[in-house]
């Protein structure tokens, strides 16, 4: 889970369906959902940039798009590696640190990502 506290937004990344979950955090209502990548398991809210960043087992970050309070656009979907599901977003640095862990030929590693515009 991540929080928009500017605009009162809870984003929420979900397996089953696969989706961000936008909620009022003033109304407790939904106000939307956006398809994401299987087996999410960190996300964070950008604010500077107006962005969500979801990583994901199924081997990508998909990047969310606030166009405003209640709505959000699917940016990109940047390919990582299998299982590759934990991650740290560091505003100040404008980075996401992804862990790749090894699986078979796949080595383990820490791969960051510049998310400055």
């Amino acid at each position: 889970m991540a929080l928009d506290e500017v605009h009162h937004r809870l984003f929420i990344g979900t397996r089953s369906p696969a989706r961000l979950v936008v909620i009022d955090t003033e109304s407790g209502k939904q106000i939307t959902t956006v398809n994401i990548s299987g087996d999410t398991d960190d996300l964070f809210f950008d604010q500077e940039n107006k962005r969500v960043y979801v990583s994901t087992g199924e081997g990508n970050i998909d990047v969310i798009s606030q166009i405003d309070a209640d709505h959000y656009q699917a940016l990109a979907k940047i390919a990582t590696a299998s299982g590759a599901r934990t991650s740290l977003f560091v505003p100040d640095l404008h980075r996401l640190y992804l862990a790749v862990p090894h699986r078979g030929s796949q080595e383990a590693a820490v791969r960051v990502y510049d998310t400055e515009k």
